[in-house]
């Protein structure tokens, strides 16, 4: 039976959309195949139909269950022997599976690729006569890509084991990520491509820099209220938090993360797969393998970490072909995060440059200057018009010349060494007189005061401009400090110009009050790797993380920044025992490697003791070699000097008692005067 006909009979289409027919032709003639076809292009339909006009069974690999489960009940729906063998069967239909498998009826079976772990799936599948391997989100084999399993890098070995025609489809894939997969699942020699293109035109495009995001959200629901929305968040706490106002503002809504049991998720996802309207306000773990056609919006709360992801979650609105609207909220905190995370992590260096560069094209789309669909589809390599479909092109920006605000700002950045975060800086452009400027003496800069023509609200969006064209870059080992990068030495030099978007430097009118920081932008950076490490210290102890410090500890060491065991004992909630367990841990986060302290030393810190310790330990380094540095090497232990520190002996007979007549002799005299000068 010709395609077209299997098209209209089965599935129920009069003709197929663009860019199907020849895909469905070449994996039904047996070809290798890597398609890239953009959400709501059809992918699924060109495996399923060659499936049927192939003899054998087609054994499709997908990443999830609820995925699976849609397509087989669709499938089964329209007259096709299909099932799935996943850990979410029942019994029955797990025996319904084998027994079409037997009876030689099934046309494709589905699978996770973790099923592939097992020594009995390569038996069983060459057993039931497989010859077709379709791959479902083929960009997961990638490292490269946003979504990586593991497991699918055991899909090359299935397909050179079986020796059958392989067809992998995604929705997305950059140039590294296509070459990944052409080498993991084809052993390098390249299968027949198809590239559909990555625009979907019925998609509004929409960015906004955060100004109150709970309020923006909340917003933009309530002006496209019972409609069904995804929002994605970065965290799961925010996720409940926000999912809780929105229910209280009469919406439908429910949250879902990672962290909830496995019966809780699927009964969101069977919620939102059957009711009109619900909103679900999830991190990315709520994502692949959303099948529902009619999502009419999707809201990020939080910056995504690449394009490719941005890309993928915005995907999942309008897969009907009606419109559907986007917004991205992004800020300061947002680039931030996202870079430490590339910076800190395991990655060798040549990843974390790529991870920088994808974060590059997304920071471009939120920062750009025209037509935002021109930038998204010029990073897939795809040239368009401006599309009259974004935010852009709806409210064209008035940009202007930055070159000035920005050679201020670099110039601040390169006089105090890039030490210091956009808060600070901003006070010394702006000429804040704070306590913190005063002590560096900051307000004898050059360039302090010299940018009093912008408000603090107008640097923030300076300097987020700056970070989001890659000029500025957080520095992790410096707790967020704000260093150059080379894009921005033409700049400073004079040999540069930069335009800015004057719409994002308005004043503030009457706003809502926001929530009061814990710290201030400057300190946020270092609280976050506090918490991060009382966190870790929590979990290995097994208890509430309070126990180890409470938040106004951790505050106060943000804003205090102890360099010593000495200042860390004065922080409040720092307590002896909790400094001998702690201090040292914790003043590693504040200023990277730290000398280790004796255990005689450390119970001395944050008292007199402890410096009257310091003062004798430099006095016996004199006089280690003797007066004329030519004696035996003789030394006090630390034990020793802790208790003469503590005792105070201001007589020589002491000294003899505590030291022994030999070091008496050497040491006595100096350690005597500084025993004396203390008092």
């Amino acid at each position: 039976m010709p395609s077209s006909s299997l098209l209209r009979d089965v599935f129920g289409f009069e003709a197929f959309r663009p860019g199907q027919e020849e895909i469905v032709e070449a994996v039904a003639a047996g070809e290798n195949v890597l398609a890239i076809m953009p959400t709501g292009g059809g992918k699924s339909l060109c495996f399923q139909l060659p499936a049927l006009l192939r003899e054998g069974v087609t054994v499709v690999i997908s990443p999830l269950i609820a995925l699976m489960r849609d397509q087989v009940r669709g499938l089964q729906e329209a007259g096709v022997e299909a099932g799935a063998l996943t850990s979410g069967n029942t019994q029955e239909e797990t025996d319904a599976v084998w027994v079409a498998l037997e009876a030689g009826r099934l046309k494709l079976l589905y699978m996770a690729p973790e099923r592939l772990a097992s020594g009995a799936a390569l038996g069983m599948l060459r057993r039931i006569g497989v010859n077709l391997i379709a791959v479902d989100e083929a960009h997961c084999v990638s490292q490269w890509g946003h979504d990586f399993r593991p497991d699918y890098l055991r899909i090359g070995d299935l397909r050179r084991a079986l020796d059958v025609p392989l067809a992998a489809f995604t929705a997305t894939a950059d140039a590294e990520t296509q070459e990944e997969i052409v080498q993991k699942l084809f052993d390098g020699v390249p299968p027949r491509t198809f590239l559909r293109g990555f625009d979907r035109p019925n998609i509004h495009l929409a960015f906004a820099a955060k100004d109150g995001p709970r309020r923006q959200i909340l917003d933009f629901a309530a002006a496209r209220r019972g409609r069904s929305g995804i929002v994605y968040c970065g965290t799961r706490a925010k996720t409940e938090a926000l999912a809780q106002a929105l229910r209280e503002d009469g919406h439908s809504a429910c949250h879902y993360h990672g962290g909830m049991e496995a019966e809780d998720r699927r009964s969101v996802e069977a919620r939102f797969a059957r009711e009109d309207g619900l909103i679900v306000v999830a991190t990315v773990a709520f994502g692949m393998g959303i099948d529902k056609p009619d999502i009419r919006w999707v809201a990020h709360a939080d910056l995504p970490k690449s394009i490719e992801s941005y890309y993928q979650e915005i995907g999942r609105a309008g897969r009907d072909g009606a419109p559907a609207e986007t917004l991205t909220l992004f800020g300061p905190d947002d680039i931030r995060l996202r870079r430490n995370q590339i910076d800190e992590g395991l990655a060798p260096v040549e990843r974390r440059a790529a991870d920088h560069a994808r974060l590059n094209a997304l920071l471009g789309l939120a920062e750009a200057l025209g037509c935002r669909r021109q930038a998204l589809l010029s990073y897939f390599g795809e040239d368009s018009e401006p599309c009259g479909n974004c935010d852009l092109c709806d409210t064209p920006p008035e940009l202007f010349d930055g070159t000035t605000p920005v050679r201020m700002a670099l110039s601040a950045i390169l006089r105090t060494e890039e030490w210091f975060g956009a808060g600070h800086l901003t006070d010394i452009l702006t000429g804040t007189e704070t306590d913190r400027i005063r002590q560096r003496g900051h307000d004898a800069l050059p360039t302090f005061g010299v940018g009093k023509d912008y408000d603090k609200r107008q640097w923030s969006a300076i300097f987020r401009q700056m970070m989001g064209r890659d000029l500025l870059r957080p520095d992790p080992e410096r707790h967020g400090a704000l260093r150059m990068t080379e894009a921005a030495l033409p700049i400073l030099r004079g040999e540069g110009t930069i335009t800015l978007r004057k719409d994002a430097l308005r004043k503030s009118g009457q706003r809502r009050p926001a929530v009061k920081a814990l710290v201030s932008d400057e300190d946020a950076p270092l609280l976050s790797a506090l918490k991060a490490k009382r966190r870790a210290l929590a979990e290995a102890a097994k208890v509430p993380a309070y126990v180890i410090f409470a938040d106004r500890t951790l505050i106060e060491m943000a804003e205090t920044r102890p360099a010593t065991l000495d200042q860390m004992a004065r922080i409040n909630g720092v307590g002896a025992k909790k400094l001998d367990r702690y201090g040292a841990a914790f003043l590693e986060v504040i200023n990277g490697e730290v000398a280790p302290a004796h255990p005689a030393r450390r119970k001395l810190a944050g008292r007199e003791a402890g410096s009257l310790y310091d003062r004798l330990l430099e006095a016996q380094a004199g006089l280690a070699r003797g007066e004329g540095g030519i004696d035996k090497p003789m030394s006090c232990s630390a034990t020793e000097l802790a208790k003469l520190a503590q005792m105070r002996p201001t007589e020589e007979s002491a000294l003899v008692r505590l030291l022994g007549e030999r070091r008496a002799e050497r040491f006595g005299p100096a350690f005597l005067d500084v025993l004396r000068d203390a008092g």
